[in-house]
Order: C-alpha cells, then sequence, then structure tokens
C-alpha cells in the first residue's frame, strides 16, 4: 500500500477514534416541576421510550481542539444517517475538516457498523492501492481476541459499544445527574420541545458507565486519575425532549485543556428501520489481517520487535 492510501486510512482511524474516544467519556434540582411532571419522570419516560425504540435518524456534529489526543490538527466532523441500538449497528456518511487532513483524501467516508465490525468506504483513489477494494474492515473484537489479552479486548470492544452513541445510554446518564434541571421549552426543528440540563463530574460519569463494571477497584482508580491528569474536570449534558417523550436534540460537551469537546445530535424518525448489509467480501480489504501479514514479511513479531 502507498504512503498516501496508508495516510487516507490514517484519517479515517483517526474518525473512529474520535467517536469511540468521545462517546466512551460521557442550576436548579432534579425535583424541579415541567409540565406537571418532575425531571426525573420526564428523562425517565423518555429514556424507556428511547430503549424500546431501539433505531433513529440521527444527524451529528462534533467538534475537537488542535492537540487533543486522537484528533490530528482538530477541526470538526459531520455524520448523518441512521442508527440502531439493541443490537448495535450504524450506516453514516461522514464529512468535516477533520477528514481532510490528508491533500487526496476523500470529501466523504460512508462508515458502515453490523456484527461488531466498521467497515470504510475508502473511495475509488484508495481502492487502486488496495487490488481494486475500496472497502476496508476494521473487526476490534477479533483484533482484541488475537491478543490473548482480557484488559485489551475490554479496551477495544469497549470502543466499539461507545462508538454507538445510542441516546437511551445518553439519557440514562443524565438521570444520574445529581443537578439535572428543566430550563424551559424551545423549537427544535420547528417542534415543541421542553429543555433539561445537567453536569457529572469524572467520577461520577465513571460510577455510572455499566461498561467499566469490569475493571477492578485499583484499575478505576488508574483511570480516574488518568482522566483528571488529562485536566477533564466534568460532562455538561443537554437535551430537548418532544411531547412524544423522545428525545430531539442532544449535546454533550467536556472542556480540556487543549479548549472545548462537544457533541451536538438531533434525532428524528424512531423506529426507523436500521437494517445495515455487510459489504461483499470481494470489496473488502481487512485492515487486522493486512497488518498481520506485512508483520509476517517483515518478520517482526507481535509486539513489533522481530523476535
Amino acid at each position: 500500500m502507498t504512503m498516501s492510501a496508508w495516510g487516507r486510512v490514517g484519517v479515517s482511524l483517526t474518525a473512529v477514534a474520535v467517536v469511540a474516544g468521545v462517546a466512551g467519556c460521557q442550576g436548579g434540582d432534579s425535583g424541579s416541576k415541567a409540565g406537571g411532571s418532575s425531571v426525573t419522570e420526564v428523562l425517565t419516560a423518555a429514556y424507556e421510550k428511547t430503549a424500546a425504540a431501539k433505531s433513529a435518524k440521527v444527524s451529528m456534529t462534533m467538534s475537537m481542539p488542535q492537540g487533543m489526543a486522537g484528533a490530528a490538527g482538530g477541526g470538526d466532523m459531520e455524520m448523518s444517517g441512521v442508527m440502531g441500538w439493541d443490537p448495535m449497528m450504524m450506516d453514516m456518511t461522514v464529512t468535516g475538516s477533520m477528514m481532510q487532513a490528508e491533500p487526496d483524501a476523500p470529501d466523504e467516508i460512508r462508515m458502515l457498523w453490523v456484527k461488531n465490525a466498521m467497515y470504510m468506504d475508502m473511495g475509488a483513489e484508495a481502492a487502486k492501492d488496495m487490488d481494486g477494494k475500496r472497502w476496508m474492515k476494521l473487526d476490534l473484537a477479533a483484533a482484541a481476541e488475537a491478543s490473548g489479552d482480557p484488559a485489551v479486548t475490554k479496551e477495544l470492544t469497549g470502543g466499539m459499544e461507545n462508538m454507538n452513541q445510542d441516546p437511551a445510554q445518553q439519557l440514562a446518564l443524565l438521570l444520574d445527574s445529581p443537578n439535572v434541571k428543566h430550563v424551559g421549552s424551545e423549537k427544535v426543528d420547528g417542534v415543541e420541545a421542553r429543555h433539561y440540563k445537567g453536569t457529572l463530574t469524572v467520577d461520577e460519569m465513571l460510577e455510572s458507565n455499566e461498561g467499566l463494571d469490569v475493571l477492578s477497584a485499583k484499575e478505576r482508580k488508574d483511570l480516574l486519575a488518568t482522566i483528571e491528569k488529562s485536566g477533564i474536570k466534568g460532562y455538561d449534558t443537554e437535551v430537548w425532549v418532544n411531547e412524544d417523550d423522545y428525545p430531539v436534540k442532544m449535546i454533550v460537551g467536556m472542556d480540556t485543556p487543549q479548549g472545548e469537546v462537544k457533541i451536538s445530535a438531533n434525532y428524528s424518525d424512531y423506529g426507523a428501520k436500521a437494517s445495515v448489509e455487510t459489504p461483499p467480501a470481494a470489496d473488502t480489504v481487512d485492515l487486522f489481517e493486512m497488518l498481520g501479514g506485512l508483520g509476517e514479511e517483515s518478520g517482526a513479531g507481535a509486539d513489533g520487535s522481530g523476535i
């Protein structure tokens, strides 16, 4: 594969890493009233309906500051399409300045998430360097299994799980906020919606994230120390809920020493069909297998030492 092709792959993997990394992080009181119902009652109803819907159309924008790990030079990334949860699946088109780190990078990349693997349409130019195959497969579960390390397995597959940006999980996190409040009503995409806001400290977020239950007390303490060392203090979450008790907009933000990280997502068509088909094998390159083959050719071991 040529260096330019590797560059395009790097940009795409950065996009995946950004989504996975940010998703995994995720005045008044919770007893205040909104439309005759407590904040907890409204958000609980929204959580239950969203979890039951299992899919929706989504339009999402992420902004990352310069210098943040995995964000290259920073910038914006826009994703639109359909996503499903339970089971997890996704069909998104990704654009934005973060995708243009390489001069010949495609204007957009289609990303599919099906059967615990990510497939990226690298475009016609990349296909020239991949035996005419334009789809690249990233099977994190296979990579984790090959490592033989349970910690690596959880790190890799956990990132895939968090990438889904399941709005039900985001609502669950907001419910765990000790200071969630109703801040008024606004129109979102022409529809009246109730606006709620809450914050979580890093420690509260870790306690709320069931995906971290496998960690030992020491591992959890070390993770907390690492996050705090990065300068991240906590997470701000906002949600707008329509009259049908569905979230129509969510914003998750965090302050870092490099600047603000912000994810804004608009949801619609809950229950929309989210059936994602695996690209044809004849048009697909498995990145993990390709890297394994390159390692064998170079005589490198799994640790890259050549032993």
